[in-house]
């Protein structure tokens, strides 16, 4: 579909080719141990993971900064759960959280196989809304790092994804246009409609199936971009 009108594969990371909730739950496991945090994980996740997600939106619409989605996703989580954290125990916890997150590297399925697939004919770029001195510690550690020819962060770009700064500054590394550019990921509203306003072709990887849209075609598993490129 896309095939002889794009040059450039713009990626995001998180929960799009790096397994986000899988490595995160790797982290808890061994960050909790460690701390002897006397709670279970699953009845933990299963509170964190929808919490996150609503502390990282309010943090891509600058309503919080870094340092408050650190502790607060943490803070909220032992709140609703009853468990007595001290402020010392989140502040320690989310350092090492941040310290020990890049040292787990499950992708998800097929991902070494596309980029392989797609790098012979394709410029590869990641436009990654997390933080910097995490997101290149992922791509090295998961051998993933050596297929990018671009890696932009909302750190470097001052601004995160929906916001058109981040995508622009992108394209300008880059050196390539909108309407030769495709961007693939997991957010529909950032990754997606944020892209797809500046003109890019775009590709939703409904990593946490959705409900069906006409914004963009969807994909499920990460092979069934080449029948798009």
């Amino acid at each position: 579909m896309f095939k002889d009108k794009v040059t450039d594969v713009f990626f995001d990371l998180d929960h799009t080719l790096w397994d986000f909730d899988q490595n995160s739950a790797l982290t808890f496991k061994k960050i909790f141990k460690e701390q002897k945090v006397d709670l279970s994980l699953e009845d933990f996740l299963k509170v964190y993971v929808p919490a996150n997600l609503k502390f990282w939106r309010l943090f891509r619409e600058d309503k919080i900064t870094k340092s408050e989605l650190r502790y607060q996703r943490l803070k909220s989580v032992f709140d609703t759960l009853g468990y007595p954290a001290s402020d010392d125990l989140i502040h320690r916890l989310s350092e090492e959280y941040i310290s020990h997150l890049s040292s787990f590297n499950t992708l998800f399925p097929n991902t070494i196989e596309i980029l392989d697939y797609l790098k012979s004919n394709y410029r590869l770029h990641i436009i990654t809304n997390g933080f910097q001195e995490v997101q290149e510690k992922k791509l090295k550690n998961s051998g993933i790092y050596k297929y990018f020819d671009q890696i932009i962060d909302s750190e470097m770009a001052g601004a995160k994804k929906p916001n058109p700064i981040i995508f622009n500054l992108a394209l300008d590394k880059a050196k390539v246009l909108p309407e030769k550019s495709v961007m693939i990921g997991d957010s529909l509203e950032a990754d997606i409609m944020g892209a797809k306003s500046l003109g890019f072709y775009t590709i939703h990887f409904n990593a946490h199936k959705e409900k069906s849209h006409d914004v963009a075609p969807i994909i499920y598993d990460l092979q069934e971009i080449k029948s798009f490129l």
